[in-house]
């Protein structure tokens, strides 16, 4: 009898142990499900803060309603910003929301309806509105779709890398995305910022540059000086090698009589940045030898003008649109 009591205390006990490891087992799955579903659809930033996945333009929804599977469907986020659902007669603002926030939302427009306590599930299967470009001198230009956070050396190597026709600048031209829902974003600027990098720089990591929806990424084939004003020829021009203010002003065949020699300006794109520093000369204490003859940078703007900064900008590009890039060389 004793032995039978031990018997049974045996198995009461192993039961226990049992139950007790699979509770522990059940716990953990849970955890791990919970911050798997929490990170997904998300990303970190550099400063270790989670960010959600907001939906854009061109999603693509998957919309499951519990209990009712006459109400899935898969959608595509619309220019709008809309989604169109069964059964529902408004459209439903899906862009610059989460997972999350759509599904509630989605939940309440059938509550309105004929559902008494919905459960409804979104989950974003495509990610198409976050697009960057990379065009120019690499290997292989293109669109690119990514759906987390990438910074500027992840998109060179996406596109191949640079060419060997590559010179030592890239630009990034930072567009703008409607897919950028953060507070304070006026959808109606239309201004393009225009940032300057040595490419080096990028690869060498002295430069993390994080992308942002809608920036394209430009290589330059080869570095570019622009002309701008009271000179001959006026428009963009190849260097292969270094060269001074009063060469570049040589090659665009010189300066025309109303020039004033006195206050010859070089606009400089600052570093990371699509700010420009504005650097004045005197051509005439040049020629005299009172000051060097100064090297130009990469993407200098050389502006023989009274113009103000802004005036400058927009007409050269006014001027860049009929010009052809010329190449220009050092002279002796």
């Amino acid at each position: 009898m004793a032995q039978m009591n031990l018997f049974v205390k045996q198995v009461n006990f192993d039961k226990l142990v049992l139950t007790i490891t699979w509770m522990f087992l059940l716990v953990n799955m849970t955890f791990s499900q919970s911050d798997a579903a929490s990170a997904r659809p998300g990303s970190t930033d550099p400063g270790g803060k989670v960010e959600r996945y907001r939906i854009g333009f061109q999603d693509v929804l998957e919309i499951q309603v519990f209990k009712h599977p006459n109400l899935t469907q898969r959608v595509s986020v619309g220019q709008n910003g809309t989604i169109l659902l069964f059964r529902l007669d408004k459209p439903i603002t899906a862009v610059c929301r989460t997972e999350r926030e759509l599904a509630d939302k989605i939940a309440e427009a059938y509550k309105e309806k004929f559902i008494r306590d919905p459960q409804v599930t979104v989950v974003v299967t495509e990610q198409k509105s976050q697009s960057f470009a990379v065009l120019g001198a690499v290997e292989k230009p293109g669109s690119f779709f990514v759906g987390r956070r990438v910074h500027l050396l992840e998109m060179l190597a996406m596109a191949g890398g640079p060419s060997k026709e590559a010179g030592t600048r890239l630009l990034v031209a930072r567009t703008g995305s409607n897919s950028d829902c953060k507070e304070g974003i006026d959808p109606d600027d239309t201004d393009v910022k225009v940032l300057d990098y040595r490419i080096r720089d990028v690869q060498e990591g002295r430069e993390i540059v994080w992308m942002k929806p809608g920036d394209v990424v430009t290589v330059l084939d080869a570095d570019i000086i622009y002309m701008y004003g009271d000179v001959n020829k006026q428009g963009s021009y190849q260097i292969r090698e270094p060269i001074t203010l009063t060469q570049a002003i040589a090659s665009a065949e010189g300066l025309k009589p109303a020039a004033k020699k006195d206050k010859i300006r070089v606009l400089r794109h600052r570093q990371g940045s699509s700010d420009r520093d504005e650097l004045v000369f005197d051509l005439n204490q040049i020629d005299k030898g009172k000051i060097r003859d100064p090297f130009l940078e990469p993407n200098d703007i050389v502006a023989v003008s009274e113009d103000r900064t802004k005036s400058i900008l927009l007409g050269f590009a006014d001027a860049l649109k009929s010009s052809v890039p010329s190449v220009l060389y050092r002279f002796p």
